[in-house]
């Protein structure tokens, strides 16, 4: 252990995130990723499908596969430059798996303990659960900061992971940081969470989280829908008898209608007040009529780009091919470097 802290981390902005590669995708992936990824790919951030992730439960092997390129083509549906954003999967690049076994021995067994996420997936029957299910938060601590991002763009159901994130990062500069004060390792990473719909709640209950584990295929709008299945949703989606509120605090203790203004602002770039402005006071026979419209403009065209890219995976192939040679090109001198400092022979 060094003796004194380092000073703060002192290199570029970087950003990454990703998806885990274990289902069909749905409009609270689009609001609460992909869309901001598009958002901020000029800013050439490393976008990757979680696939490691994904076996923390049981996987079909060949499934999972053909998941991993639908979530690649979702990333360029949505409007996502391969040239711009390094787009590729978590296991083509094997500093992954090298920089989380480091990591689990800078984590704390407490700070895992406290991880809700764990112990709602797991349920009553932990011993049952994977030790991946239990550690795969110290895997998501080594995507990140392999890459040395500075910023995440998560939901809000993942913010405890990134201040684990954080806490792993600032121990390993304090016990393996550069000698003689020179900067931090690793950065301390900021997560990003703008916006509205961060957290897009089901079509059929506003208090549940948009899920594709719900049965009801009503209660998400799935990126593969086509427009008349996507209008379809929206006029059924759950409401209340009032019209809506004239005033924004009077969504509060309205979960369905203030789902549905959420979805309504982020699907047009604007303000859930601006929505309140320009519906206030008008039943849903108005407003679900122009949301259908909204969603099925946004949204139809990337159901349609979808299958066309998944009729040609050798296309999206390609672009995984290329994108993970670019991410072990910054990976792999990062976990060098990390071992280096661990003291591992001949690093």
């Amino acid at each position: 252990m060094t003796d004194q802290a380092p000073v703060p981390y002192a290199g570029p902005k970087r950003i990454l995130s990703g998806i885990q590669a274990s289902g069909a995708l749905h409009l609270g992936n689009y609001l609460g990723a992909l869309k901001r990824f598009v958002d901020i790919q000029d800013e050439e951030p490393f976008i990757f499908v979680a696939d490691m992730h994904a076996i923390t439960v049981w996987q079909d092997p060949a499934v999972l596969a053909q998941q991993t390129r639908e979530i690649a083509c979702a990333y360029i549906a949505a409007g996502l430059d391969p040239r711009k954003a390094t787009i590729f999967p978590q296991s083509a690049v094997p500093a992954h798996a090298e920089l989380a076994w480091i990591f689990n021995c800078v984590a704390r067994l407490g700070w895992l303990d406290r991880m809700t996420q764990f112990k709602e997936k797991s349920g009553k029957h932990k011993e049952r659960s994977s030790v991946g299910l239990y550690t795969y938060p110290v895997l998501q601590a080594a995507d990140i900061l392999l890459y040395k991002a500075t910023h995440v763009p998560v939901g809000e159901d993942q913010k405890q992971h990134l201040e684990l994130t954080r806490d792993i990062a600032q121990k390993f500069n304090n016990d393996f940081g550069a000698p003689g004060g020179q900067p931090a390792f690793f950065p301390v990473t900021e997560p990003v969470i703008e916006g509205p719909a961060t957290r897009v709640m089901s079509l059929r209950d506003g208090t549940a989280k948009m899920s594709k584990s719900d049965p009801s295929d009503a209660s998400r709008i799935n990126l593969m829908d086509d427009a008349d299945a996507i209008a379809a949703k929206i006029r059924k989606a759950k409401t209340d008898p009032e019209p809506l509120p004239e005033t924004v605090e009077g969504l509060a203790e309205r979960p369905e209608a203030r789902n549905l203004v959420d979805i309504y602002a982020a699907l047009s770039s604007t303000t859930r007040a601006k929505v309140i402005e320009d519906f206030g006071g008008k039943g849903f026979g108005t407003f679900k009529p122009a949301l259908a419209e909204l969603a099925v403009e946004v949204m139809s065209p990337i159901g349609a780009r979808m299958r066309e890219l998944t009729a040609d995976p050798a296309q999206i192939d390609a672009i995984l091919k290329d994108g993970a040679e670019r991410a072990r090109a910054v990976a792999e001198p990062v976990v060098a470097e990390t071992k280096k400092l661990v003291g591992f022979w001949g690093a």
